[in-house]
């Protein structure tokens, strides 16, 4: 009877540590995908599939024009590092003042390492045309780049961009790309209507010295053609790209429309090389729009630009639209920031905030 008390034991015993072997094992299962979990598998702009926290908190953004997304999809306070500064886009830093509060680390070829892992960030989004990603990658921390040219590759980046950031901003920029593709619509009904010889040439210069121009393969590009416009540049390829003087001449544009890093021109277009161009002799040289980004230059204003370069074009045949209003109806609606009248007007005619 005893032999069979201790065998019996023996068994429950063993039951009992095998149970236990496997109950641990279960709950380390569980444990490692709990941890799995608050990860998800991008495949970024550049191609890359990445692993990014399913909740980033602290955003380092090191794509100017993108900062302005994360506003727009409601994760401007969350940005610890930026490649930004207040005095090149104050109204951004107006806008979301939380910006004050994040770190300068980026510039565009490199990022001060020291002080991005000051700044705690789970997630850092760059261009891909930036180089330096694997530094931040080697301390652990996940990186997105991102790119677009035309308006279908913008709506993929904020819908990206979205997604990674949750379903909030995931709606968020299906909104905003609902807007867009309406605006672009209503906006293309006149546009194409324009025989191809009563377009107006168009020339975008980002910067005077050196003359640097905006050619095809570019969203300012894309905006130009929406608008109605024909980009004289679009034989050159790319973004800012240095061009002769005898390259403009040629060209002759209609319409010159100055970026928003040119200042003090006057002279420049007053020197005798300019006087025979179409756009200097009709005095059709226009400055851009600059708000919580350059409208012109990829960020979500690009929305607010198609609509002002159509109306800036073809001024009688938009004469229904009033860009004002529309300015003061977009910041409210995707900025959560309630425009002034005179506050719209200043950022349409490319001017800082009043402090």
């Amino acid at each position: 009877m005893i032999k069979i008390i201790k065998k019996t034991t023996v068994i429950a015993m063993t039951i009992a540590m095998v149970t236990t072997v496997f109950s641990g094992c279960s709950n380390s299962n569980r444990a490692i995908e709990k941890k799995e979990s608050t990860k998800m598998t991008v495949t970024d702009m550049s191609g890359e599939k990445t692993q990014v926290p399913k909740n980033s908190k602290r955003i380092g953004d090191g794509w100017p024009a993108h900062n302005e997304v994360l506003c727009m999809l409601g994760y401007g306070n969350n940005v610890v590092s930026t490649i930004l500064t207040r005095k090149q886009e104050p109204w951004l830093y107006k806008v979301n003042p939380q910006m004050n509060e994040s770190e300068t680390v980026f510039t565009k070829t490199d990022v001060n390492m020291e002080s991005l892992i000051k700044t705690k960030p789970d997630i850092v989004f760059l261009p891909t045309s930036y180089n330096f990603d694997n530094k931040i990658k080697k301390v652990g921390i996940s990186v997105v780049k991102l790119n677009f040219t035309n308006f279908d590759e913008l709506k993929s980046c904020f819908k990206l961009t979205g997604k990674i950031l949750g379903s909030k901003s995931e709606k968020k920029a299906d909104k905003y790309n609902k807007y867009l593709d309406n605006k672009i619509n209503t906006v293309s009904k006149v546009t194409l209507q324009i025989p191809e010889n009563q377009k107006l040439k168009v020339l975008h210069i980002q910067n005077i010295a050196p003359l640097t121009v905006d050619g095809s393969n570019t969203i300012i590009d894309s905006w130009i053609k929406v608008a109605g416009g024909i980009n004289v540049a679009s034989e050159v390829k790319g973004n800012m790209k240095e061009v002769s003087m005898e390259q403009i001449l040629k060209w002759n544009p209609d319409v010159i429309i100055l970026g928003a890093d040119v200042k003090d021109e006057g002279a420049f277009f007053n020197s005798s090389a300019w006087k025979n161009i179409n756009a200097v002799k009709n005095n059709k040289i226009i400055h851009n729009p600059n708000g919580a980004f350059m409208w012109d230059r990829y960020g979500a204003e690009e929305a607010l630009q198609i609509q002002w370069a159509a109306k800036t074009l073809y001024p009688n045949k938009f004469s229904d639209l009033d860009i004002t209003n529309e300015t003061i109806k977009f910041y409210k609606e995707f900025l959560n920031y309630n425009l002034t009248k005179e506050e719209a007007e200043r950022i349409i005619k490319g001017k800082a905030p009043v402090d």
